[in-house]
């Protein structure tokens, strides 16, 4: 080998260091579209680590879906507590990763870390939703005089078919201004729980990060549409890996998105 000491010093060029064990990313990064299918099978695989806990911790939750439903403030104190169930299952489905198990109390878990912080996201998701609803009541309250002077009659056919393109307008400018919020709070409870993140700094980071993978999260969305009218597909599995469903592309991707938890 001969080696020119006149030539210009040569560089190794790198490929970028995947990001180590408790490195955070602000804002996420990009992870491939096929992400967006592959979530499924992952769920699956979750389902399959502890079946029958995953059935008793559905059965816990409706149970107690339904207890809070009935009672006064009940469905309210529900929609602020979702960020620590969800961080809870979280930190179940990294449990069946880690080798470690799923055990009910992980649907409780969410509550023993940074529970000021998830309760405080789901506030804000609440308060966010009904600022949401109130402008679609008073889009719909607008169109009333309107309605009137038409001479609307709601026993009328033609009076209703007349309405039903201002109910789908409404109704797509909600789909349209809930979709941020969903966004929002979509990576908002893992950053929490793993990063601990300030309830509206992990709502930031969870809006970009979900915004530069919305092409696998809309895939993921549309398989999620067809695949419950599969034949290979039932509907009491659909039932039963809801949460694995749910927990797939936030557990599995989240560290591939934001940097994996210490």
């Amino acid at each position: 080998m001969t080696d020119n000491p006149y030539a210009p010093p040569k560089a190794a060029v790198l490929e970028p260091a995947a990001p180590q064990t408790g490195t955070y990313i602000p804002d996420g990064r990009k992870v491939a579209a096929s992400r967006g299918v592959a979530w499924y099978s992952e769920a699956w695989t979750l389902f399959k680590g502890a079946p029958g806990t995953w059935i008793l911790i559905c059965v816990v939750f409706i149970v107690l879906s339904i207890l809070l439903a009935i009672i006064p403030m009940g469905s309210l104190l529900s929609s602020i507590a979702y960020p620590a169930v969800a961080a809870g299952l979280m930190l179940g489905c990294r449990s069946i990763e880690e080798g470690t198990g799923l055990t009910v109390g992980h649907l409780f878990a969410g509550f023993k870390k940074n529970v000021g912080s998830l309760i405080l996201v789901g506030v804000l998701y609440l308060v966010g939703t009904m600022l949401i609803m109130l402008f679609a009541g008073i889009g719909a309250a607008l169109l009333i005089p309107t309605l009137i002077s038409q001479g609307f009659n709601p026993s009328d056919i033609g009076s209703m078919m007349v309405l039903l393109p201002f109910i789908l307008l409404i109704a797509l400018v909600v789909m349209a201004l809930m979709l941020p919020l969903i966004m929002a709070i979509w990576f908002a409870p893992a950053l929490v729980v793993f990063h601990d993140l300030a309830p509206m700094a992990a709502m930031k980071a969870s809006f970009h990060g979900s915004l530069k993978n919305i092409v696998p999260f809309l895939l993921y969305g549309v398989v999620g549409l067809v695949l419950p009218f599969s034949p290979l597909f039932p509907l009491a599995l659909g039932l039963l890996s809801g949460f694995p469903l749910l927990g797939a592309p936030i557990s599995r991707d989240y560290g591939n998105i934001f940097g994996r938890p210490a």
